[in-house]
């Protein structure tokens, strides 16, 4: 059965060389229930909303299974928020999902898929892997989980089930 494992929102802003000069990328797990409205998870921060942020990028999602990928390939853990993910889940196959495809979340949340995240110099950073090619690898590994849009607000807790209701005749996010 797919769910969500943990909601993250971001712990603190780091600063950041980049042209923001700061980033909102070091989110973590909170407990209980989680309040999702239209830019996404109660208590969250994009600190470039021009990228990562706003309706079509309220929220983004990682795959537990593909986090685990990660960890045998760096030799080190990937726990959940370490990407920058809002949700990360587990049984579900996030990067295989359709450009417009809509979730159920718990009992209310809905949710539908914009787009794949792009990886930028900012998340190479705080990998460590600045200058090492990681933006390149990142994306090459067709690995990199989608944004998400929310179409109905309501409270999601880790633990609750994903529902696939719709899947259109479009792209998959690893295709794109």
């Amino acid at each position: 059965m797919a769910e969500v494992t943990a909601i993250c929102v971001v712990a603190a802003l780091h600063p950041d060389p980049g042209s923001v000069g700061t980033t909102a990328i070091d989110k973590r797990p909170v407990s209980g229930p989680v309040r999702i409205g239209e830019y996404g998870a109660f208590a969250d921060v994009q600190a470039d909303r021009k990228h990562h942020g706003g309706p079509d990028k309220a929220l983004y999602v990682y795959a537990q299974e593909d986090a685990d990928y990660w960890a045998a390939e760096l030799g080190r853990e990937i726990p959940p928020g370490f990407f920058g993910e809002n949700l990360r889940t587990v049984g579900i196959d996030v990067n295989g999902a359709r450009i417009g495809e809509r979730w159920r979340i718990g009992e209310k949340v809905i949710v539908e898929v914009t787009s794949p995240r792009i990886p930028c110099q900012t998340f190479a950073r705080w990998m460590g892997e600045d200058g090492r090619g990681w933006v390149k690898r990142f994306a090459q590994a067709r690995r990199v989980g989608p944004y998400l849009r929310v179409v109905e607000r309501g409270t999601i807790t880790a633990g609750d089930p994903i529902e696939v209701l719709t899947v259109p005749d479009a792209p998959a996010i690893r295709d794109l």
